[in-house]
């Protein structure tokens, strides 16, 4: 299946010559030339990564980036700008972009750059991918808990993306540093993990893992969290 990109860009020739380069290098291409339309779709669609403009006529890529952080903390972003300052970059960066291309670029630089992005972007569950643990089975394509008493629990892309890396890594302690590094791909330094707790404690009563005495996400004290159920989990394509 084709990769999907959307790209959030006001001027015609630029986007069209991206959404171009895109499709002969076997993607597939979206387009957005306003920065409500193009926040839109950056939410509601099925894609593997963002082309987004720096400066836009009615929007900045910087409001656009934060809330797209907020709603889809996962999504793999690189900022087009024409701006070549390093504090402009560095303000990207730090505003969750996982790279820049600065205006004007190359072909073969955009596509470098893309390319480079999506493979070191964390794997997402594939459609069928479910996992059995002791109180029901966790669907991630659907992002919800199916308990064993019918009830069902919906949970976040964030929710999602932390339960997996932490299922992924099964008996080991995992920092909340190496968590922020790798679910919240923010740099730990000087970050309160105190909304990691939140997340995780949220996870607990979806899971209906006890609170007070949790048997599948542990507290390891002076370290972090960790998977682990007596039973066997079961990363399953049905």
């Amino acid at each position: 299946m084709k990769q999907r990109i959307l790209t959030i860009e006001d001027d015609p020739a630029i986007r069209r010559g991206i959404v171009d380069c895109l499709k002969y290098a076997g993607y597939s291409p979206m387009e957005s030339g306003q920065a409500s339309t193009g926040l839109q779709l950056a939410l509601t669609s099925e894609i593997d990564l963002l082309l987004l403009d720096w400066v836009l006529p009615d929007g900045d890529g910087l409001s656009i980036l934060q809330k797209i952080r907020r709603e889809r903390p996962t999504l793999p972003t690189i900022v087009l700008t024409a701006k070549g300052d390093e504090s402009d970059r560095v303000r990207g960066l730090q505003g969750g972009a996982d790279d820049y291309v600065v205006k004007p670029f190359s072909v073969r630089e955009l596509l470098a750059r893309v390319e480079a992005v999506l493979r070191r972007s964390p794997q997402r569950p594939t459609a069928t991918e479910t996992m059995r643990i002791p109180t029901g089975i966790v669907d991630f394509q659907r992002r919800e808990v199916r308990l064993s008493d019918g009830q069902r629990e919906s949970l976040s892309e964030r929710e999602a993306e932390l339960l997996q890396y932490l299922a992924s890594n099964r008996d080991r302690a995992i920092s909340r540093e190496e968590i922020l590094s790798s679910v919240w791909r923010l740099t730990p330094k000087g970050i309160t993990t105190r909304t990691i707790d939140m997340h995780v404690t949220r996870l607990r009563e979806k899971l209906r893992d006890s609170v007070e005495c949790p048997q599948i996400l542990l507290t390891v004290r002076g370290k972090g969290y960790m998977f682990r159920i007596d039973s066997e989990a079961i990363l399953r394509h049905d």
